[in-house]
């Protein structure tokens, strides 16, 4: 039983969305798949807009992200998520 490390951008539809509240709620999705989530932060984009990254440690043998990505996409005021790293946990 491997793990993997997988890092994911949150995209909000709109700089006034509460991240606080988006965090919480995208935690949740996480943790529904098994998964938990290790860290999270918000990173500036442009124009006001801040996106939500998680740090996501996860068994590999659950497989591909999308089912979790699709279910966080579905999330109120999500505009998108992108998988932006993923890599096996040494140790």
């Amino acid at each position: 039983m491997a793990l993997v490390i997988i890092e994911m951008k949150v995209m909000p539809v709109s700089p006034e969305t509460d991240l606080t509240k988006l965090t919480h709620d995208a935690e949740k999705v996480v943790v529904e798949f098994g998964a938990k989530v290790h860290q999270h932060k918000i990173e500036p984009v442009a124009f006001g807009l801040k996106a939500v990254i998680l740090t996501i440690v996860a068994d590999e043998d659950k497989g591909s992200t999308d089912a979790m990505e699709e279910k966080l996409t579905a999330l109120n005021h999500v505009e998108s998520v992108m998988v932006t790293s993923v890599s096996r946990a040494l140790g």
